[in-house]
């Protein structure tokens, strides 16, 4: 299979509990609101008919986004474990925490901008983090086939497209840098990124269908 002339799509999951301010529960199993649920629809209708393949995060917010365009396409859905998300404060340090409270920890942690800390004996670091999605880039990425649809998370969608810009994010100014592109991002919920394999082998990172 060649890996030059490619696209692959990555969609953000839509409207989570968790988006919309809800309390704090474990990462993997955050459900899609009433209002996520219509987007994932919408969504599937702005994305191509026939893709070659839908792969997605098995947290349970991507999953029922993939659901919605696997039913339109008659497609299976691929789960890969590299693709959930940052999960980097422990659940259980911010049980029955709203939105509200949790955002001044997790603005702290940013701040702080140590790549090796643990917030938690179930929390992932951020050099663990950016580990991971190296890996996807050096293994996963390179074996996706063109037309293939990729459903996940924002932060995560936000690091593939720092690192496929050339950007490092291992040491702690690395780390604040990429909270600060992430900032200026504001990627909504749905938002669709065109990932482009050229002749060189090098990638292109854009918003598709803007």
């Amino acid at each position: 299979m060649s890996r030059t002339g490619r696209t692959v799509l990555f969609v953000r999951h839509g409207q989570s509990q968790s988006n919309a301010g809800g309390p704090t529960m474990d990462d993997a199993l955050i459900p899609l609101t009433e209002l996520g649920h219509a987007q994932a629809l919408h969504v599937a209708k702005r994305l191509p008919a026939s893709p070659s393949r839908i792969v997605a995060s098995p947290y349970l917010r991507a999953m029922d986004t993939a659901r919605a365009y696997a039913a339109l396409t008659g497609l299976g859905i691929d789960t890969n474990p590299e693709l959930r998300e940052f999960h980097n404060i422990d659940a259980d340090l911010l049980r029955g925490m709203t939105g509200e409270q949790r955002r001044p920890i997790s603005r702290s942690f940013w701040e702080r901008g140590d790549p090796h800390e643990r917030m938690g004996p179930r929390a992932e670091t951020f050099a663990e983090f950016s580990e991971r999605v190296q890996r996807f880039i050096e293994r996963d990425l390179r074996e996706l086939q063109d037309g293939t649809v990729v459903f996940g998370h924002g932060r995560w969608i936000g690091l593939l497209g720092w690192k496929l810009q050339g950007r490092d994010s291992y040491d702690a100014d690395g780390m604040r840098a990429f909270w600060d592109y992430m900032c200026a991002l504001q990627m909504p919920n749905t938002a669709i990124y065109r990932v482009r394999a050229d002749a060189s082998g090098q990638y292109g990172f854009e918003p598709a269908f803007a």
